[in-house]
């Protein structure tokens, strides 16, 4: 995802805090953790989340909530028609546990 020149200050904003009900939407739907990290010379947004399954993260999108939430947010980033940001799946390349060797 990416933030528009200009909207990082009002993007952080609208996030702090988040809506109570995406909040219980987000729990509701197996969330356990979710972070978003703005890289602020390339307007590149990173979202990290942790999640009970894939399947019940995509149901979010599903939801009145989560659609009042893109329309109130498309002004600042780049969208699709449906008003979902403009997004890009990334591979992860490299990952460790804490655990034991």
């Amino acid at each position: 995802m990416r933030v528009n020149p200009g909207q990082e200050a009002e993007y952080a904003r609208r996030h702090q805090p988040i809506w109570p009900e995406l909040e219980d939407t987000f729990r509701e739907h197996g969330v356990l953790s979710y972070s978003i990290f703005l890289d602020p010379g390339s307007l590149q947004l990173f979202a990290y989340l942790e999640v009970e399954s894939e399947e019940k993260w995509d149901l979010i999108s599903q939801t009145a909530i989560c659609r009042k939430w893109w329309a109130y947010m498309k002004d600042l980033m780049p969208c699709h028609p449906d008003n979902s940001p403009v997004a890009c799946e990334m591979r992860e390349v490299f990952h460790i546990d804490g655990g034991e060797r």
